[in-house]
């Protein structure tokens, strides 16, 4: 079932390759929810470093789930799509999926998770009969092995295959995408993704990468 059909990867990330002043500055000009938020992820961070990959995925999935709301981008920013950075988000309190999932993958990887293990991953939700798109972050503990999904409908982290309500349609991160379960490349993700390209700046003006 759990076909990716487009998966990107981050060139170059050392671990624990954050930026704790920068992350802060950044923080304090967004405002004085986004510098509380700071303080308990990077709290979170330097408290994971040294655990097992799964703990570290049960701690942020967790800290997201718990500390943000769910809310459409129209609500929120009066767009109808528009990518939260980490920062931004913890700013608003406030987010949909794909800030969900992108929060969680930049926070995972400054805590050293390698890149390559983590892709988001865009699917078709079936909510009771109710089909909608929406966005999930899966990590893969070996390249071949089964993804784990981190999500903000279901708080508990699932197997693929114990999520049957998600059929994947493709999935990225940073370097580079993949059609199918091959290893041919597809382009340039940045140049085919505007509003990753976009989000994938602010990242790492803020310290994350």
């Amino acid at each position: 079932m759990w076909l990716v059909a487009l998966a990107l990867l981050v060139p170059g990330v050392l671990p624990w390759a954050w930026d704790r002043d920068r992350m802060v500055a950044a923080a304090q000009r967004y405002g004085p929810e986004a510098v509380s938020g700071v303080r308990q992820l990077q709290s979170t961070i330097a408290a994971t470093q040294s655990m097992p990959e799964e703990a570290r995925l049960q701690a942020f999935n967790r800290l997201f789930n718990e500390r943000i709301v769910f809310a459409e981008d129209i609500d929120t920013v009066g767009q109808v799509d528009q990518w939260a950075s980490p920062l931004e988000l913890l700013a608003r309190g406030a987010g949909d999926c794909e800030d969900f999932a992108i929060a969680k993958y930049f926070s995972l990887i400054a805590a050293g998770l390698p890149s390559a293990k983590l892709r988001m991953v865009y699917v078709r939700a079936d909510l009771g009969g109710n089909v909608r798109a929406h966005m999930v972050l899966a990590y893969y503990a070996q390249p071949s092995a089964e993804p784990l999904i981190l999500d903000n409908l279901i708080p508990e982290i699932r197997p693929a295959s114990l999520r049957r309500d998600l059929s994947p349609v493709f999935s990225f991160n940073a370097e580079g995408l993949w059609q199918g379960t091959g290893a041919q490349k597809a382009g340039d993700p940045t140049a085919r993704l505007s509003r990753w390209r976009e989000v994938l700046a602010k990242a790492r003006a803020e310290g994350f990468v």
